[in-house]
Order: structure tokens, then sequence, then C-alpha cells
């Protein structure tokens, strides 16, 4: 992160979008690279490319249960004339020391256990009459019960070209390979590979750590009682799972009271496990915008460098915003406002690509597309501010869902898109082309 306060603009500077996002970019840095455990470092952003050690899979094996057998042997062979092999002993998944498959000879095979010397092809359980001299069979029966398995006779009902049912060493990857590139988000797939090549620990960046709090003396916690006046704190909630969705390690306060040193005291206790803060509400003109209060100063005293500006941004909704750093590392802070509808438009512009910034990624937006506008009249949006409508995308079409009021949460809950409308356009007419922020 960097030491360095946000630029002072004076507390009439209208901040556009761009200018605002901008500022958070050039400030947030991404995160240290440290050494985690494979499973530790799932959802983490490797930092160096993954070279392959050793060929995988490591040695010819077989992709199926069956007969390890020389290709001349089974040659012509079908269930009239089968061909009749002498079974030497069992192959299984594991073994170290291989049996030798001579002419005239055959050895059961398990799927996964190296070719052995000798051998040319892998004939399927199902081919053969799996040693019982009965016909064609349809698996093998398992070792403590088929003692006829690892000896006497087997036949075999179909050729079987060379190679057949092989994995050949090295045809997943080979040593030398890049396995994976710096950048690479690991997820299960990668988490799988990595370990497939031995490797019991990587070098990534860490998830972000994001503390999220909201603020307000009416908000209540979700299964407790409302009293009169009081409403759900869902900002925090929302704010939290977001957070988890970009990427961060996400920890979730309790609504603080409108008390600015409660506010300010919370805060400082949260510094010791956030990368990042986030708060919700309070940012406004009122009387009891207790995060404007607490925050509000060009430096703080006991950290030089340190601070939190609070803004005006040519938006709708999400017109007031915070940004700065508090702290002895400077810990970014973003203060967004309390209506649920702008605190998480604001999450998805302003939040969400600090996050992404901080665990290194170099792609932080989301997927942006152009789509047909699909409305029964057309949306008016407020001159020189741009506005965040929600919308309901499918097949290159984007549908308004519920109205512009920054308090709807069940319209927001319908939504998997922003309908974005520039600063000079006050009305877009149905069946106009209109860019979306695609937020699923």
């Amino acid at each position: 992160m960097s030491s360095a306060a946000p630029r002072a603009t004076g507390q009439d500077h209208l901040w556009s979008v761009d200018e605002h996002l901008e500022d958070i970019l050039a400030t947030v840095r991404a995160l240290e690279p440290i050494e985690l455990q494979l499973l530790d470092a799932q959802g983490c952003v490797l930092v160096e490319d993954v070279t392959v050690p050793v060929s995988l899979p490591p040695f010819d094996n077989s992709s199926m249960d069956g007969y390890a057998v020389r290709v001349a042997d089974v040659s012509g062979a079908s269930e009239e004339f089968p061909a009749v092999l002498e079974v030497v002993g069992d192959v299984a998944a594991g073994q170290a020391d291989l049996l030798h498959v001579g002419p005239g000879q055959a050895a059961r095979i398990m799927t996964g256990a190296p070719l052995p010397p000798g051998a040319e092809t892998v004939v399927p359980v199902e081919w053969t009459d799996g040693g019982l001299g009965e016909g064609p069979v349809s698996g093998m029966r398992a070792r403590a019960l088929a003692p006829e398995g690892a000896s006497g006779q087997v036949r075999v009902y179909r050729s079987a070209e060379a190679r057949a049912h092989v994995r050949a060493k090295g045809s997943d990857v080979r040593a030398g390979d890049r396995a994976l590139e710096a950048g690479t988000v690991l997820g299960p797939p990668q988490i799988a590979l990595l370990a497939a090549i031995g490797r019991g620990t990587v070098r990534v960046r860490p998830r972000p750590r994001v503390v999220v709090l909201s603020t307000g003396s009416e908000l209540v916690q979700p299964g407790e009682e409302l009293g009169s006046g009081q409403i759900y704190d869902s900002n925090s909630f929302a704010l939290t799972a977001a957070a988890r969705d970009a990427g961060a390690i996400a920890y979730r306060v309790g609504a603080v009271a409108d008390d600015a040193e409660t506010l300010r005291s919370t805060i400082e206790d949260q510094l010791i496990r956030a990368d990042l803060l986030v708060t919700t509400g309070g940012v406004s003109v009122g009387a009891y915008d207790v995060v404007k209060e607490a925050l509000s100063y060009v430096g703080d005293e006991d950290e030089p460098g340190s601070g939190v500006e609070f803004r005006k941004l040519a938006m709708q909704p999400g017109k007031p915003q915070g940004f700065g750093s508090i702290g002895p590392d400077h810990t970014p802070l973003l203060a967004l406002p309390g209506n649920p509808v702008s605190s998480y438009v604001s999450f998805e512009l302003f939040v969400r690509p600090a996050i992404r910034t901080l665990m290194g990624l170099t792609d932080v937006h989301r997927p942006r597309r152009r789509a047909t506008l699909r409305a029964d009249r057309a949306l008016t949006s407020p001159k020189g501010r741009r506005q965040f409508l929600r919308g309901a995308y499918a097949d290159g079409a984007v549908t308004p869902v519920g109205g512009t009021g920054s308090h709807l949460v069940a319209a927001l809950a319908q939504a998997d898109a922003l309908i974005v409308v520039p600063e000079d356009v006050e009305s877009v007419e149905p069946g106009a082309e209109v860019e979306v922020v695609l937020l699923g």
C-alpha cells in the first residue's frame, strides 16, 4: 500500500466515477507473496511459473482392468477361436516389482498399474473369460474371491492393437513443461495438478482480509426482534458475501451505533486483521453521519500520511463516498453509502476492483457487454450523473428490474447486471443499445 494520502481536491469538487476508481487503484497495492500449503493457497494468485519436475503419468500404465499381453499372442482371436494364454501373475497399482510377460503369457493388470516388461497392449477383462473358462465375463472378482485370477489360463476373445488401453508416460504433462503460469488463480483443478506433480507448497499472493462494518443505531441483527424505528442490518451481510465472492477472506462486524468515538475505536481494533476496511452508512451530510464525523480529517495526527477524504461523485446511486487510509500500515478504507442499493453498487464499482488488485490480478473489473434495452418506456437519468440501474441480462438483451430507488433490496436480488447510462444521456429509448456490467 502507498503511504500517501489521497490528493486533496476541495470540498466542492464533483468526482467522476472514473476519477474516484483511478485514485483507489493508484493507492492500493498487491499484497506481498508468501509460501502456502496447497489447500491454504486455494483462491490465491500464483506469483511464479510452475515447472513440471516429473512427467505425468510417470510410467506407461493401464487404463483398464484386464490382461497385459503381447500383440502377436492375441492376433486373430475371436469367440470361436480364442487365444489361450498362461497367466503369470497380477500387476496392481503401486506395485514396484514387475512381472515379465513372455510369448504365450498374460499378466492380470489393474487400472493405473504399470505396463509390465514384455507386454505390448492391454485387453479389457470383458474381452476374456477372466480365467474361469465359462465365456466372456463382465468384470474381475475381488482378489480374495478369485484364486483363479493370477494363475492358470485365460481365454482372450478379441485381438488388440499395440498400446491399446495404455496411458503413455508423459501423455498428460512432460518433465520441464510449464504446468501453471504466474497470475493463475488456484482453484480445485490447479490444486490437483500441483499435488500431482509433487508440490506441497506454492508461492502466492494471499487472499486479502477484508473487514466490513455497518453503522447506524437503527440497525438490528437478523434473528432479533425489531423495535420501533428499527430495520435489519442487510448491508454488512451483502458486502461480506460480495467480498468473499471477489476472492477475499471477509469478516463481518456487527452494526456500530451512531457514536464517532465508538466507531473509531472499533475500526482501530479491527486493523490487526484487515488488509482493507469497508464501512457502510454515515457518509452523507446528516447530523448523525458518524463515519464522516469519526474519520473526516486531512491527516491522522498519530499516523502521518493517513487520512480519509469524503467526496461527492457524479453518479446515481452512490453519490457520497469516502476513501483513504488509516493506522500504522496505512490500511486502505473505503466508506460507502448506507442505502442498500447504493452500498452494493458502490462495492461492485470500487471495492471489488480494490480487492482484486490486492490479490495481484491484472483484470480487476466485472465483464461488460453491449445489450439491447428491453423496456416498456424510456429510461430517464439525471444530467451530469452516470446512472447504474439494476437489470436482468439474457441473450444480448437487458430488462430493467425495479425502480431507481436506492433502498429497493428486493429488486436488487432479481438483478444480474447493471445498466450504465452515461453522464451526458438523459433518456434511453426501448430498443437502444446500452452498456451493461455483468454481476454473475
